[in-house]
């Protein structure tokens, strides 16, 4: 029996009647007196084989009676043509063929005993329904137009995918119902064309096996392998980031097809104009075999002369066809990684728009003269979508670059950049209309401010004992080679020297000040410098400590950077790392309700959030965003704290951090400042927020000396007693998700310059090296839930 489709609505009958019922008919009208006896002759030799009229489900007797159905269709399937045709007889959706022509064997036998013949982007409910549509189509009438075309793909011998485009003809199938085959209504119709993707529908009107199938189809294959390739290389182009690795090799595999070399090689490499060098694209897995590993090489050096009058002057295509011989002649980059890379021909394509040079596409092969002047020209209608997707991905890379600079550089934030897009039409419609045109202030009122600082402590003390202890060094340094000198050559000037060198260090030992590294710059310079050129002079020894000496120096300053570059490369890591870790946890909290964010680096990361209707597009608000955003800040402040400990185990420097918050409970109004390019507090009452932002993290808890801002403790500030309430259940439910522990403390603070009454809640943080809190979801409702 035939293996079918599980669900199909046909039975299929495997028959020729209508090639015999034709043959019979042409009898009558045939003039010619040898092709009328051929066609009795092979009707008679037919009528021996009634199955074959009759039809059959079974398989095997395709086998059986593959020598009578070869007579049979003799007419249709010419044997003069079987080494050109690639054409077949077939069970349609079933992938069953025979009567192969001569050269469709040969293609099957290429793609290996392992390769199975399917039809591409179909799945079995697609083949259901379009089964269903030649019901519709030959019994009940219907024109529905599913002309869709079909293709096999097939491997050849290389290993080359090539597509075929299947052309069938249907004039010797017969489709009849069966006798449970439901009477289909004009309504039924109409709901099965309105719902084509409704495969239970399809199935509850016309249920599987309820039609017969009775006849065969004839199937021509047409090779489309380079037309096809060249519409889905011009797909990707248009409508795919050619970026990712995957892309990448879709694309060389689309120009293997159209080439024919299974092991083609594609690259790029980015020209800039601008500093006349060769660049890598930035993904890392695209090839370049001008620059091969190499980042960027300037233009002369990178390939010859004629190949770079070609590309950049002329825009045509720079063909070696022999790479060995091209080598003997030029020793450039291009030529030393073609060889590196065991490449025979190569063919380089300039990408180029309005005659400038974007970048060039390289072809590569290891046969000699496989690429070729000849073959070069299957480029000449690929290049233009080429040209646009590098010019697109340019213009990309460039708005990435603008979207950098505008995060890292500016203040306009993502979340109110509507209102400067806003802002920016009514600009340019101005100036379009009569020329004149200003910029509106941008300003947002009744919005609420949120800060935090993850301050270091005490980095003014650790800087500056860094700066000494590099002094005092440098000063050792310089003493030990003027003692050498001075056993090899008794000086006085060596004796004075080493007074006022000694002399420089006990005032530094002693105490540092803000003109000590000064004055050691105006020693060594006038005294130390011209006096390390003539000790070099002395001996082989003294030389070596010399050169040694300078290797330490600052070239910029002169001066021993060792402690202060760990202390600074320790900020610096820091720094990175908490605005990294923020900004990452800010994606979570614009969902929250989109607000204006901006952080900056300082001796540690400060924030400022600003929350408010007016600065979100349409989006009513309501406080509890606001609780929301304030519960976020602290579990991200501690977060950060975590991470702040975390990363002192691998930086050079061990330093602790201070962690406050200031809680402001009123509105205020913000204002984009255009001289300044950034956000600031509008009128003079909201200037007492920034007075107090500046000033808090140096009071002191009333009536002692010490400050309110301590290492491993989250301090926060307010001034209103619902504040107070507030956080005090923000805490709670955190040491609940064990961030803080339960030493918590409510603190009058003195008075500072300008602000009166101001209180703090100090709770200590608790650190885990093994617990992650980066994942967890905190949110006001949680809180509220768990204290009801």
């Amino acid at each position: 029996m035939m293996k079918q489709l599980k669900d199909f609505p046909f039975d299929i009958k495997i028959s020729f009647h209508k090639v015999i019922e034709q043959y019979k008919e042409q009898l009558n009208h045939i003039e010619s007196d040898i092709s009328r006896e051929y066609t009795q002759k092979m009707l008679k030799y037919i009528s021996d084989y009634p199955q074959l009229s009759e039809g059959f489900d079974d398989l095997e007797l395709l086998e059986k009676f593959r020598e009578p159905i070869k007579v049979l269709l003799d007419d249709l399937f010419p044997t003069i043509l079987t080494n050109n045709e690639i054409k077949a007889a077939s069970v349609p959706f079933h992938n069953i063929i025979f009567n192969k022509s001569r050269r469709f064997k040969q293609i099957l036998k290429n793609a290996g005993d392992d390769f199975h013949l399917a039809l591409r982007n179909t799945d079995e409910d697609l083949i259901y329904i379009f089964a269903c549509i030649q019901i519709l189509k030959q019994l009940y009438g219907y024109n529905i137009d599913i002309s869709r075309p079909l293709y096999y793909d097939i491997p050849d011998n290389n290993g080359i995918r090539k597509h075929y485009r299947i052309a069938m003809n249907a004039d010797f199938v017969e489709i009849y119902p069966k006798d449970n085959a439901p009477e289909l209504t004009e309504e039924d119709v109409d709901l099965l064309i309105q719902n084509f993707e409704n495969i239970d529908l399809w199935k509850e009107k016309i249920p599987p096996h309820t039609y017969v199938f009775k006849g065969f189809t004839i199937i021509n294959l047409t090779d489309v392998t380079i037309d096809d390739a060249i519409s889905e290389l011009k797909t990707t182009l248009l409508f795919e980031e050619i970026n990712e690795a995957e892309e990448l090799k879709k694309l060389q595999d689309i120009f293997r097809s159209i080439y024919k070399i299974s092991d083609l090689q594609v690259g790029f490499t980015v020209f800039n104009q601008r500093d006349m060098i060769f660049e890598r694209m930035e993904n890392e897995d695209a090839n370049s075999f001008i620059l091969d590993k190499e980042l960027v090489n300037d233009c002369e050096t990178g390939i010859c002369e004629q190949g770079f009058q070609k590309l950049m002057d002329q825009n045509s295509y720079f063909i070696i066809a022999n790479v060995e011989e091209y080598i003997k002649k030029n020793d450039n980059l291009l030529a030393r990684n073609l060889k590196k890379n065991k490449i025979k021909s190569c063919l380089l394509a300039p990408v180029a728009k309005n005659g400038k040079l974007l970048g060039i596409l390289e072809l590569v092969s290891h046969r000699k003269n496989e690429l070729n002047s000849i073959n070069a020209i299957k480029l000449d209608d690929i290049l233009p979508y080429i040209v646009t997707t590098v010019e697109r991905n340019r213009n990309d890379f460039e708005n990435r670059v603008k979207a950098v600079i505008q995060s890292e550089c500016t203040a306009i934030h993502p979340s109110v950049l509507w209102v400067f897009e806003r802002e920016a039409k009514k600009f340019i419609k101005d100036l379009d209309k009569d020329g004149l045109a200003s910029f509106k202030d941008i300003s947002f009122k009744d919005v609420y401010p949120l800060y935090g600082q993850i301050d270091i402590v005490a980095s003014s003390e650790a800087r500056n004992e860094a700066i000494k202890k590099d002094l005092l060094d440098q000063l050792d340094i310089i003493l030990n080679i003027i003692d050498k000198a001075y056993k090899i050559e008794q000086l006085p000037i060596y004796d004075q020297v080493k007074y006022r060198i000694s002399d420089f260090k006990e005032d530094i030992a002693e105490k540092l000040n803000a003109s000590s590294e000064q004055k050691v710059f105006n020693l060594l310079h006038k005294e130390v410098n011209p006096l390390m050129s003539h000790l070099k002079k002395q001996s082989t020894e003294i030389k070596d400590l010399v050169e040694e000496y300078k290797k330490k120096l600052n070239p910029e300053t002169g001066i021993v950077y060792n402690h202060r570059k760990k202390y600074d490369e320790t900020v610096q890591q820091i720094n990175r790392t908490m605005s990294r870790y923020i900004d990452q946890k800010q994606v979570q909290a614009q969902k929250i309700y989109p607000h204006y964010f901006e952080r900056y680096k300082t001796d540690g990361v400060d924030h400022n959030i600003y929350i408010g209707a007016s600065m979100a597009n349409k989006k009513p608000f309501n406080k509890v965003y606001l609780f929301n955003l304030r519960l976020w800040q602290l579990s991200t402040m501690c977060e950060m704290e975590n991470r702040f400990y975390q990363l002192q185990e691998n930086t050079p420097v061990q330093l602790d951090a201070a962690s406050l918050i200031l809680v402001y409970n009123s509105t205020m109004s913000i204002r984009y400042r255009m001289d300044e390019k950034k956000f600031d507090v509008d009128g003079t009452y909201n200037a007492r927020y920034e007075i107090i932002k500046k000033r808090i993290d140096k009071a002191y808890v009333k009536g002692t000396e010490e400050r309110v801002t301590q290492k491993g403790k989250m301090t926060i500030v307010y001034s209103q007693s619902s504040d107070e309430r507030e956080y005090l259940q923000y805490i709670k439910y955190l040491q609940a998700k064990d961030y803080f522990g339960d030493q918590v403390e409510v603190l009058e603070l003195e008075d500072v310059q300008g602000v009166v009454g101001l209180k703090a809640i100090r709770v200590n943080i608790l650190y885990s090296r093994d617990k992650d809190h980066s994942q967890e979801t905190i949110t006001y409702e949680d809180l509220m839930e768990e204290l009801h």
